[in-house]
């Protein structure tokens, strides 16, 4: 976008293309079109900005680490382990949701958002692919976009007795945008230990629900892709959430503070601002009810080896 108006990329150029070319790339793509008059915004409907190769979803905000044990079993504590590395969890890119793109949940009685902020990793000069320093994921950050990574908290409580990790709980949708904003733009907003210090945001139905600061991460963002990328490969078109934001990025962690808050129902629009990137919009549509599942067998024949 140039001013208020959206212009393609020349010369056919995807986003992909794009974030194979790194920032570079980006530059001289916008120095062919910067005078190009453009569609007015008003007049696009913008879709999710790129469609991710993958899609990690780390827990950096301890926060909300405490406010979602409240919730799950009564003890508002952080385990050891949280402290010692980033984790993260991989979730569908096959399920992205553009702005403005509805999001169309299972059945389940306790739906809730989650404020997060996530890079999208583009090429970089000499940067390699695995066990990249944090001074060389930097390089790679290509840029940030919001993201909303929907939860079903029933269906994710009972699937996280099982010691994998979230499923169906979170697989039915992830809202991405409303665009990727350089990492460039927000160099300004790094502080002296390379945390984004940008404020972020969420309402329901125009109620401010949670606000945080980025900042307030256990991890700058190099350093989660860093992590990513240790005996394994992150490549351009990756996206890496930061995970939900402190102070209410998610209703869940209220939840575990005693607030009555209710769930999301159909009809609820959820707003999320993040300082220097935008606002991402999206309203509950209406859930949609699958096949149903038999429970696992009881087995009735003797085991064999």
């Amino acid at each position: 976008m140039i001013g208020g108006t959206v212009v393609p990329f020349p010369d056919g150029l995807t986003v992909a293309d794009v974030l194979a070319g790194g920032l570079d790339a980006a530059r001289a793509a916008f120095a062919r079109v910067e005078h190009d008059p453009g569609t007015p915004l008003a007049d696009v409907r913008l879709l999710a900005p790129l469609v991710p190769a993958s899609v990690r979803d780390f827990v950096a905000f301890e926060e909300h680490v405490e406010g979602i044990s409240a919730a799950v079993d009564g003890r508002s504590e952080v385990v050891p382990e949280w402290y010692e590395a980033p984790t993260f969890y991989f979730t569908n890119p096959h399920t992205i949701l553009g702005p403005g793109e509805p999001v169309s949940p299972p059945v389940t009685e306790r739906l809730d958002f989650e404020l997060e902020v996530a890079v999208v990793i583009g090429a970089a000069p000499g940067a390699p692919e695995s066990n990249l320093t944090p001074q060389a994921a930097a390089s790679v950050i290509f840029g940030y976009t919001i993201m909303n990574d929907w939860s079903a908290r029933d269906l994710q409580g009972r699937e996280m007795k099982v010691r994998l990790g979230p499923a169906k709980g979170k697989d039915f949708g992830t809202s991405l945008g409303p665009w990727i904003v350089t990492a460039d733009e927000l160099d300004g907003s790094l502080d002296a230990d390379g945390f984004l210090a940008i404020r972020a945001e969420v309402r329901v139905d125009g109620e401010l629900v949670g606000e945080d600061l980025v900042s307030n991460m256990g991890w700058p963002f190099p350093e989660l892709v860093a992590y990513a990328s240790r005996n394994s490969r992150v490549v351009p078109g990756d996206v890496l959430g930061s995970g939900t934001v402190g102070n209410g990025g998610c209703l869940g962690e209220l939840w575990g503070r005693g607030s009555t808050r209710p769930a999301l129902r159909e009809g609820d629009e959820v707003r999320m601002s993040v300082e220097g990137i935008g606002e991402l919009v999206a309203t509950v549509g209406a859930a949609v009810a699958a096949p149903p599942i038999p429970a696992a067998r009881e087995r009735t024949r003797a085991r064999t080896r």
